[in-house]
C-alpha cells in the first residue's frame, strides 16, 4: 500500500535535511571483502527490497569487514556520525562497517542507548515535531516499500524509555553518506534487514 503523492511530498519535507554528501575517510579495511546482496536474498519479505546499485556510491559506504577501532566489546553497535559509519563490533579484531545518513545540522543526537524493541516492516508515526513542520502530514504512514522506516527498524531506549530515535531501513536510498534525516539512523535496506538479523533487543549502542 502506498501513501498518496501529496502525503510523501508531505513527508519528504518533514525529513529533509543538509543534503551534504561526506567523502571524509573512513577506517582502513583489513580486507576488500564486502556482502553482497541478491533479490533472490530477499525473495521471501512481504514488500519488495530495491537492490541498490552500489557502484554508485562511494566504496567507503559498502558493507566492509574492518579493523575494530571502536574501543567497544564485540556485540556493541557503534555509529560515527562525523564519517557516516555505522560499526557492528563483532570481535575484539574486527567489526563489520556500514555506510549510513545521520541527522541533519541541529537534529542530530548522541549518546548511549541499548535497543528497546525491534520491528519488521514497520508502521512510521511521525513526531509533533515533523506535523508541525509539515501540517496535513498523514498522522500514520503503513507499513510498505516507500514507508520512511524501511524494511527494519532498531528502536534505541534509554533507562526503559523510548528516545525516538531509530536506527531503520529507508525508502530513499540516495540519502546515505549525507545528513538528511530528522535525527534518526538510516541505511539501505538490504543492509538494514542483515544488521537486524544480527542484533538481538538489549544491544548497547553508542553514537559518537
Amino acid at each position: 500500500m502506498h501513501a498518496p503523492l501529496a502525503s510523501r511530498r508531505q513527508i519528504l519535507f518533514a525529513l529533509s535535511g543538509v543534503a551534504a554528501v561526506s567523502l571524509a575517510g573512513g577506517c582502513t579495511t583489513t580486507d576488500d571483502r564486502s556482502e553482497g546482496h541478491s533479490s533472490q536474498q530477499f525473495a521471501n519479505e512481504l514488500f519488495p527490497v530495491r537492490l541498490v546499485d552500489r557502484g554508485r556510491f562511494d566504496p567507503q559506504f559498502l558493507p566492509t569487514k574492518v579493523a575494530n577501532t571502536t574501543g567497544e566489546e564485540p556485540g556493541t553497535i557503534v555509529v560515527n556520525t562525523t564519517d557516516r559509519h555505522l560499526y557492528w563490533v563483532e570481535s575484539r579484531d574486527e567489526a563489520m562497517r556500514y555506510g549510513i545518513a545521520v541527522g541533519a545540522a541541529g537534529r542530530a543526537w548522541k549518546g548511549q542507548a541499548v535497543i528497546g524493541r525491534k520491528s519488521a516492516w514497520p508502521a512510521w508515526y511521525p513526531t509533533d515535531e515533523m506535523k508541525r513542520a509539515a501540517p496535513g502530514i498523514p498522522t500514520r504512514i503503513p507499513p510498505g516499500d516507500d514507508n520512511p522506516l524501511g524494511a527494519r527498524a532498531l528502536y534505541l531506549s534509554q533507562n526503559g524509555r523510548d528516545t525516538l530515535y531509530r536506527i531503520h531501513g529507508t525508502s530513499e536510498p540516495w540519502t546515505i553518506g549525507t545528513e538528511a534525516s530528522s535525527g534518526c539512523i538510516r541505511m539501505f535496506n538490504e543492509d538494514m534487514i542483515v544488521l537486524y538479523s544480527r542484533v538481538p533487543v538489549g544491544t548497547k549502542v553508542v553514537v559518537r
